[in-house]
């Protein structure tokens, strides 16, 4: 009998759906949530990043974006630097930094909870496969 794309479709979003709530529930131990915490770590990947950038990496609206940025900067996790031009860039502050570590291990602990289990070639061969799947 073969697997059908709505069984895979849902074993994604299965497992999806475990990592953020694991790693939503281990980040409020840190006071972040999972956009957070995802936009501390792409911008620590992506320096000097505008909002509309953030917006695309973490999956948000750009409107929502700058919404969650100017918490951010508020809290003294990220500031705003002058771009070229009217160009507003992002970058973390050493508190942001300090929390994006920890979360990075807050959140490796939950995927090693799920795909942990998984051999080295196993994780590589699911990796190309989603990849592969998601066009990439």
């Amino acid at each position: 009998m073969s697997t059908s794309l709505q069984q895979v479709g849902l074993a994604v979003k299965r497992l999806q759906w475990r990592h953020h709530r694991e790693a939503n529930r281990g980040l409020a131990l840190l006071g972040l949530s999972l956009v957070q915490w995802d936009t501390l770590r792409h911008l620590h990947a992506n320096p000097g990043a505008s909002l509309h950038q953030l917006a695309e990496l973490t999956f948000q609206t750009d409107q929502s974006m700058g919404e969650l940025a100017k918490r951010m900067v508020d809290r003294g996790l990220i500031e705003r630097i002058e771009g070229p031009g009217r160009k507003v860039q992002h970058q973390l502050t050493p508190a942001g930094d300090e929390l994006r570590q920890a979360g990075g291990a807050t959140v490796d602990g939950v995927l090693a909870g799920s795909l942990g289990h998984l051999s080295d070639g196993e994780r590589e061969t699911l990796h190309q496969l989603l990849l592969k799947a998601a066009g990439s």
